[in-house]
């Protein structure tokens, strides 16, 4: 039985199931708007709640826990790029940089009023071809 059970194991290992929601994540903040099947997008809500409210906190350490659960890796850059980001060229940037910018940046001050619910799960008719499973849109709300 699994009674009181809170997180669907979507038929994968916890490594797996962990880089899949980290890659997700990133994704969703990134595009502000996926498609994905219904048990995954269920899944999503609750972690992406979570980075929204981590990013509303703006602090050091708060950046550095939606690092770690997003898995971020930096490349460090070149003593070349290092010198045009600090003067505001962030070309050298990899995506994940970006999505850490863009969540603390853009993300976190538009939910500051907000006490929850930063996603919406709009479910469609499609379903998917091969496995006939049932696809949703899930995206950030505009405010």
């Amino acid at each position: 039985m699994r009674h009181r059970k809170s997180t669907f194991k979507l038929g994968r290992n916890t490594g797996h199931r962990r880089s899949l929601m980290a890659n997700m994540v990133k994704a969703l903040i990134e595009h502000e708007r996926i498609v994905t099947t219904d048990t995954k997008a269920k899944l999503l809500r609750s972690c992406a709640d979570r980075m929204i409210t981590l990013a509303k906190k703006g602090t050091l350490a708060s950046r550095r826990q939606a690092i770690g659960e997003m898995m971020v890796r930096f490349n460090t850059l070149t003593p070349k790029e290092a010198r045009a980001a600090k003067g505001g060229d962030t070309s050298a940037y990899n995506g994940d940089r970006k999505v850490i910018n863009k969540l603390f940046n853009e993300l976190g001050p538009r939910f500051a009023n907000r006490e929850g619910g930063y996603t919406r799960m709009i479910r469609t008719a499609a379903l998917r071809r091969g496995d006939n499973s049932a696809k949703c849109i899930i995206e950030y709300l505009p405010e």
